[in-house]
C-alpha cells in the first residue's frame, strides 16, 4: 500500500511520536488527480519534537521535501497537520496542585 510508503519516508525523516496516514481516495472519486484504484488523496497528522521552533509553513515544507518523489508521481493532495508534542497533547504546563 502506498499509504505504507508515506509512514516509512515519515518515519525515518521525523521520528513522531504520532503519525496518522489515511487515503481518502474513495472521497474523491471523479474529482481532478483521481485515478481507478485510488491512492492519490492522502491526510497526515504527524507529531514530532522535529517542529519544535518551526514554523508552520516550513513544517508543511519539509514533510513535502521529504515526500517528494511520491508528490511528483503518486500523490495528488496531501491534507497536512504538521504539530509539536504539545501542540498535539497540551503538555505546556503541568498542572497545580490545589491548596
Amino acid at each position: 500500500m502506498f499509504a505504507d510508503r508515506i509512514r516509512e519516508k515519515l518515519n525515518a525523516a521525523f521520528t513522531p511520536v504520532s503519525l496518522d496516514v489515511e487515503d481518502e481516495s474513495a472521497r474523491h472519486e471523479g474529482h481532478a488527480g483521481a485515478r481507478p484504484g485510488g491512492e492519490t488523496h492522502f491526510r497526515v497528522r504527524i507529531v514530532s519534537s522535529a517542529f519544535e521552533g518551526v514554523a508552520r509553513v516550513e513544517r508543511q515544507r519539509r514533510v513535502y521535501a521529504a515526500l517528494a518523489a511520491e508528490m511528483d508521481s503518486q500523490i495528488h493532495a496531501l491534507a497536512l497537520k504538521a504539530l509539536t508534542p504539545n501542540e498535539a497533547f497540551g503538555m505546556s504546563a503541568a498542572p497545580r496542585a490545589k491548596t
